[in-house]
């Protein structure tokens, strides 16, 4: 259903899975990877975004590297040796390929983003308020010394968290939810009660998938892209 495309990201190149909408146009969506990488748990997820109607776009932030779902300390590794420059580079040059796509409708461009995907997400949509105005991140949000300048974000942010999370607490999403409605930001950021981190991945790897769960928050989530990016 995708393919895979090249685009500039300071100087340098990059690569992304993009994927289309049957009607060959729509609002543009950034797909955000988990640590495991530009797997087929990603690509599903872009499949159905653009199943939805979106233009979405899922940078590859590993540059080719890949953990499978059984090698969680390369996964660790993988996200460990992340260059967070690099990252930040690779996702604002994916906006700015959606922004310049004959294929995007819209204005501005949203993004979703899963596990250190969901951190990284938040990240993007503080440094890029000018172009991104709608922002799901699932289990992941940056904590700490990674919390970036949240002036500039401008983004209706939309969250899911998972009540059993040692990554990712639900006290501290709270908090960030706290923090973030205390400096005027229109967010929502929902702890799920029974789950586990990752609950949405199509590839079960921890075995914390809530297929229930899962129906029940997408249709929400495209309704909310639908409605913010523009």
């Amino acid at each position: 259903m995708g393919e895979t495309v090249d685009f500039k990201s300071n100087g340098s190149m990059a690569s992304a899975y993009l994927v289309k909408p049957a009607s060959g146009s729509g609002p543009g969506v950034l797909v955000i990877q988990e640590w495991w990488g530009l797997d087929s748990g990603i690509k599903e997820m872009t499949d159905r975004l653009g199943a939805a109607g979106f233009v979405a776009l899922a940078p590859d932030l590993y540059h080719g590297e890949l953990a499978q779902h059984t090698e969680m300390d390369k996964a660790g590794k993988l996200m460990q040796s992340l260059p967070p420059d690099r990252a930040a580079r690779d996702m604002s040059g994916a906006i700015d390929y959606l922004a310049g796509n004959t294929a995007v409708t819209s204005k501005t461009v949203g993004v979703v983003g899963f596990c250190m995907g969901g951190m990284l997400s938040f990240l993007i949509a503080a440094n890029r308020g000018d172009t991104v105005s709608a922002l799901v991140p699932f289990y992941g949000f940056p904590q700490g010394p990674m919390e970036p300048d949240w002036s500039k974000m401008t983004a209706a942010v939309r969250g899911h968290m998972a009540e059993n999370d040692s990554f990712f607490p639900p006290a501290a999403a709270k908090a960030l939810e706290a923090k973030l409605k205390g400096l005027g930001k229109d967010v929502v950021i929902t702890v799920h009660p029974g789950t586990g981190h990752a609950f949405m991945g199509p590839h079960n790897a921890l075995g914390t998938k809530d297929e229930k769960l899962a129906a029940r928050i997408w249709p929400g989530v495209i309704s909310f892209l639908k409605e913010r990016v523009r």
